[in-house]
């Protein structure tokens, strides 16, 4: 606990808490309503009885990154203040709120600020299971037995090379995963209401995965010890991503889903005239080249033999992955043909993909807002119930009182101090009276986003241990160095030398400057402490990349020359310097606009790639399930005496393009292997010739 006259700071990152006054009913969306039972106030009908008592005032300091510091939050007297003043000198006599109460409003607001919006009963115990559903070891605890689950699939045959498990080893650790999902379930299902919790389709979707994984774990024994030459298999797999998308801690990969899927009725029009587009043109290309002998691909194949293959070439025409090899043939025949397939790129490609694209942008963005608003108006209504359990009636005004307020926080954040949940009063509160009114209370949610910190908090390790040596007139001189931006510009400079000697290959000046970077980090972690260095993206860059060097270098200097060519730590080591490079980068204003917007965006980066993980791993498994075996890769020794190594193990692939480019290795023999060739084939080049080593 700070003591009373400690100075506190509110550390904010380009965030802004606003207090507005607003009704009940603004901001609601059209369309949406409020699930859950109503709560009310413990004591609707409680008032405050003050009387006069002396206060001795605390002086209380907030700095702020993007204005002034202030001594004390009020600001010059006024007659409204002063009378504010006069009111919150009285006692606070507001009787304490139940237990009950208490974890009920302290659960919303928590669920405010989390975007949770799970429903739960309001009794006691089923509070207290529902706080416990949401302790972060359970949390964390899920996130791995989802993992664990997934990874499965690398030792799953067809495992790795050298992988491979037996299939009751997989099956144990799978009935071990399938076990915590069901605990999973059973605790929810605990502090629900049973017509709620069956409304809710993502519980039917995880009981259902959940179902259909163990009658496929049975019929698969069955079939493996009955018929194990049969190619038996696990047809429950692709089903495992569904635990992301449909347990309630997925919730960010579960709305990116509901929003495409809302997208995809509103562009579905778009899309049929595009394919009826692409079903003309490829009518009118077939009238066109069908009865001309002289029209054949380079490779022999016959140019446009079916109207089938004219929709198929001129569908891969408009992903350009075999343009212009498509028209070339009617090109080489005579140029006039060559207006058809630019009429066609035109209409299809540049005009008819751009309208798809922008129906798209459009549809979703709408979507998208609207799960916005869902997701703010559900957030107010949790801190609209809260507040009308933890209010007073005030001669007539509903409000928190400092004895509610606090003992709201201790339960809210039961880490901080007294002088810190004080201090968060005094932010909400905009009139200077120490009550917090309901427009000031919904504002609640976003300062708790706010990190807070004492003066203490912020001091180095070494200036708490050694506040002496810290704070001498040498030391004091040395950090006013690193601070300075000179220090920053030297070493700016220092990396563009670094990249001028790592081009030109001098090998000599790699210990200087590794040396040299090193005490730069040495003196960041003295002058700012290990907690204040590591806050900094770009220090964290620095220390592993630099860390990664030196230990590099170390272990080339003692292997020497007996380390082997494909383990050399010299290339190692250079790339991890010349990434140096973009925090330079980093220091340039427009440069650092760009980056920083990249950051920005790093969660919904990671979110979608969350959305493209699940599709990935659901096709790859049924691709492992149907292709694995129809190609190996052995490598393209046409002079091999084994002829089953010969054409990627498959005699139907001799003389194929697929062959032909080496494409052998773009197989499902594996997951990791099934994984790369999704992403070939997401990146659209050369995508149907890869597709033809299957058909």
């Amino acid at each position: 606990m700070a003591s009373a006259g400690a100075t506190v700071a509110i550390t904010v990152d380009d965030v802004t808490v606003e207090s507005t006054a607003t009704e009940e009913g603004e901001g609601r969306p059209a369309g949406h309503g409020v699930t859950g039972q109503e709560v009310s106030s413990a004591d609707p009908t409680n008032r405050v009885h003050s009387t006069d008592a002396p206060k001795t005032p605390q002086s209380t300091n907030v700095l702020h990154p993007n204005g002034p510091s202030t001594s004390g939050l009020a600001p010059s007297p006024s007659p409204r203040r002063q009378n504010s003043r006069n009111g919150s000198s009285q006692k606070d006599t507001t009787p304490p709120l139940d237990q009950r109460s208490l974890l009920l409003a302290a659960t919303l607001v928590l669920d405010a600020k989390s975007g949770r919006n799970l429903t739960f009963r309001t009794e006691e115990e089923y509070i207290r299971s529902y706080i416990n559903y949401h302790k972060v070891y359970l949390r964390y605890g899920l996130y791995f037995f989802i993992l664990l689950d997934l990874a499965l699939a690398l030792f799953e045959k067809p495992a790795l090379p050298g992988a491979s498990v037996p299939y009751w080893g997989t099956m144990l650790i799978e009935v071990v995963c399938i076990a915590f999902f069901i605990l999973r379930v059973l605790h929810a299902m605990k502090f629900q209401e049973p017509k709620i919790f069956w409304k809710d389709t993502k519980n039917y979707m995880v009981i259902g995965t959940i179902v259909l994984t163990v009658i496929d774990m049975i019929a698969y024994i069955v079939w493996i010890n009955v018929a194990p030459d049969t190619h038996p298999v696990r047809w429950s797999r692709p089903l495992r991503v569904l635990f992301i998308i449909n347990f309630s801690d997925g919730k960010q990969i579960r709305r990116a889903f509901r929003n495409i899927r809302r997208t995809v009725p509103d562009i579905l029009n778009v899309l049929i005239l595009f394919m009826l587009s692409v079903c003309l043109f490829a009518l009118l290309a077939f009238k066109l080249f069908y009865k001309r002998p002289n029209l054949i691909y380079a490779n022999g194949d016959p140019y446009f033999k079916s109207y089938g293959d004219a929709v198929w070439d001129l569908y891969v025409l408009v992903t350009t992955a075999n343009n212009p090899d498509v028209m070339m043939p009617a090109y080489n025949y005579t140029a006039w043909y060559a207006i058809f397939f630019i009429i066609y790129l035109v209409i299809c490609l540049y005009i008819f993909m751009s309208i798809v694209l922008a129906a798209i942008y459009n549809n979703y963005k709408k979507n998208l807002k609207n799960e916005v608003k869902s997701a703010v108006y559900s957030k107010r209504q949790k801190l609209i119930k809260a507040f009308g359990i933890v209010k007073v009636d005030m001669n007539g005004k509903e409000a928190v009182t400092p004895n509610r307020w606090k003992q709201l926080m201790s339960v809210v954040l039961p880490t901080k101090s007294a002088e810190q949940i004080d201090l968060l009063n005094k932010v909400l509160d905009t009139n200077g009276d120490s009550y917090i009114y309901r427009a000031e209370f919904l504002n609640l949610s976003d300062l708790l986003h706010v990190e807070l910190t004492e003066v203490k908090d912020r001091q180095t390790l070494l200036e708490k241990l050694m506040p002496t040596i810290y704070r001498s007139t040498c030391s004091n001189f040395l950090q006013m160095i690193v601070r300075h931006k000179i220090f920053r510009y030297a070493f700016d400079l220092l990396i563009f030398a670094n990249a001028f000697f790592i081009g030109f290959d001098v090998d000599s000046a790699d210990w200087f400057f590794l040396t040299i970077f090193s005490l730069e980090i040495l003196l960041k972690l003295y002058v700012f402490g290990p907690k204040q260095f590591f806050q900094r993206l770009w220090n964290m860059f620095d220390f592993f990349v630099i860390g990664g060097a030196v230990i590099a270098s170390l272990v080339e200097f003692i292997i020497g020359d007996t380390i082997s060519e494909e383990f050399n730590m010299l290339d190692t080591l250079l790339v991890l310097r010349v990434l140096r490079l973009f925090k330079l980068f980093g220091s340039i204003k427009r440069f650092k606009i760009v980056i920083q917007t990249i950051v920005n965006i790093g969660p919904s980066i990671v979110t979608y790639g969350g959305v493209i993980f699940v599709f990935y791993y659901f096709f790859a498994i049924i691709g492992m399930e149907i292709f694995q075996g129809l190609i190996k890769d052995f490598g393209y020794n046409e002079n091999d005496t084994d002829v089953s190594h010969l054409w990627c193990g498959n005699p139907k692939l001799k003389d194929t393009t697929f062959y032909r480019l080496k494409y052998c290795k773009n197989n499902f023999d594996d997951i990791i292997k099934a994984f790369v060739l999704m992403f070939e084939l997401s990146v659209v080049n050369q995508w149907h010739d890869i597709l033809g080593g299957v058909f």
